[in-house]
């Protein structure tokens, strides 16, 4: 009858399950209590070989090496720690701090191709535009703004526009190409310092500066009379 049963010998049952882990893992099948102090000092011996191994494990993942163009910063739980972390060997505690690391050397490019109205309400092409930057505070930029990269790019459009805005056609497709380069170049140092990305802008170039397609053969016929003028 089900109602005739006592409840369950935990005793019992904790017993037969510490003499099948005994088995599993090498231990010596005894009689009473001499099998279970077997088997409970083979398990705590495993027990600490697991540990240790674990630890040791512990500990090598923590080594890491930054590279001599490379410097690195420190998120303890998350939070970052001051100091920068120069090139060489180093070790942190994994799980706990996490190193972020960037390469400051390296010189990098983006392009910008755009049209744009002057002063004089005529429209330009800016073909090529160059502008080469590197990582001049690896803290700010990356973690400070999201993404500097697209800031950059946004803040060079923006920088082009107003100064190409405040230019008449002529000094922006002939002699004055060269001069908005620099201007182009110190406003976008202007915007990445307001915005702490860490970005040094190190050169702006204007490779080619156009009027729109539709008239460009009109401009082109222009510039071979003044061309002719002169000769003559």
């Amino acid at each position: 009858n089900r109602n005739d049963q006592g409840p369950p010998d935990l005793d019992e049952a904790f017993r037969k399950l510490q003499n099948n882990l005994s088995d599993m893992f090498g231990g010596k099948k005894g009689s009473g209590g001499g099998s279970a102090s077997s088997g409970g000092g083979f398990s705590k011996g495993m027990f600490g070989a697991v540990v240790l191994v674990l630890f040791l494990g512990w500990v090598v993942m923590g080594v890491y090496t930054i590279d001599q163009q490379e410097r690195g910063v420190v998120l303890r739980f998350g939070k970052q720690l001051p100091e920068v972390i120069l090139p060489g060997l180093h070790w942190n505690p994994p799980l706990i701090d996490s190193v972020l690391k960037e390469n400051v050397t390296r010189v990098r490019d983006i392009r910008i191709d755009s049209e744009m109205l002057t002063e004089d309400e005529n429209i330009v092409k800016v073909v090529n535009m160059t502008v080469q930057y590197v990582i001049s505070d690896v803290s700010s930029y990356l973690l400070r703004v999201k993404n500097p990269d697209v800031s950059l790019i946004q803040a060079t459009e923006s920088a082009l526009r107003h100064e190409v805005g405040s230019a008449v056609m002529n000094d922006v497709l002939t002699e004055g190409r060269g001069a908005l380069g620099a201007q182009v170049q110190q406003r976008i140092q202007d915007y990445m310092d307001d915005y702490g990305t860490g970005i040094s802008v190190t050169q702006v170039n204007v490779d080619e500066t156009a009027p729109p397609d539709a008239v460009r053969a009109a401009f082109d016929d222009v510039i071979k009379a003044k061309e002719d003028e002169v000769r003559y």
